[in-house]
């Protein structure tokens, strides 16, 4: 299944405001006396509901939010219309360091989030779940070394596997993916998977990071 992912970069806020302008009708001008036709009905309903988000209220869903379009949810969530704020997730119990080649690995955090934020206002939204795994590493072998993140991957009940997010990798992971790890040097190291919100809650979820001895897994829920 192809993710259905779209760049959240514009408020509904300002597309209500440039709604206002192009209509010719700002936050100034005196209400026309009649307001008789539909358009100017539109803009004065506008004109409010930039006024009360701009008082610090919550954006009102539209009316595609009620007529099954597949596009809702994802619009609602870009906008704001849904708590798309990363969820720290609990770190499982079991939690031991691993080896990787000479590369040790330890899990240090879990999120999850409907959405996730690069550099300036570039962000990226999902109606699926991005899991956020954060690890640390170090090197503890007797010479560099170099690893390949890129084929790592989460598995989950019944061998349902998600391989990296590419794009939210590039926006909000560790790169790049492949890189050498000079003696002893120790480094944070975070990769962005995107999943169906179910596979968080099945309690069977793993990483899998391959190394030239083989598979290493982290339990992670």
């Amino acid at each position: 299944m192809i993710p259905r992912v779209r760049l959240a970069l514009v408020s509904l806020t300002q597309l209500l405001t440039a709604a206002l302008l192009l209509g010719g009708c700002t936050k100034e001008e005196p209400a026309s006396g009649a307001l008789g036709t539909a358009d100017e009905r539109t803009l004065q309903k506008l004109r409010q509901e930039v006024d009360r988000v701009n008082q610090g209220g919550r954006p009102t869903p539209g009316p595609e939010s009620t007529r099954g379009d597949p596009n809702a949810q994802l619009a609602g969530l870009a906008a704001g219309l849904d708590d798309a704020a990363p969820r720290r997730l609990e770190l499982p119990e079991s939690n031991a360091t691993v080896h990787v080649d000479t590369v040790a690995v330890k899990l240090t955090g879990l999120e999850s989030s409907h959405s996730v934020k690069g550099s300036g206002k570039l962000s990226m939204t999902t109606e699926e779940l991005f899991l956020r795994v954060q690890l640390v590493t170090q090197n503890v072998g007797p010479a560099p070394v170099t690893m390949d993140w890129d084929a790592a991957r989460v598995v989950g009940a019944q061998d349902a596997s998600y391989g990296i997010a590419r794009d939210a990798q590039v926006l909000a992971g560790t790169r790049p993916l492949r890189r050498t790890w000079a003696l002893e040097e120790r480094s944070d190291v975070i990769l962005m998977f995107e999943l169906p919100p179910p596979a968080l809650r099945e309690g069977d979820l793993q990483l899998v990071i391959p190394g030239t001895g083989g598979e290493v897994r982290i339990p992670l829920r």
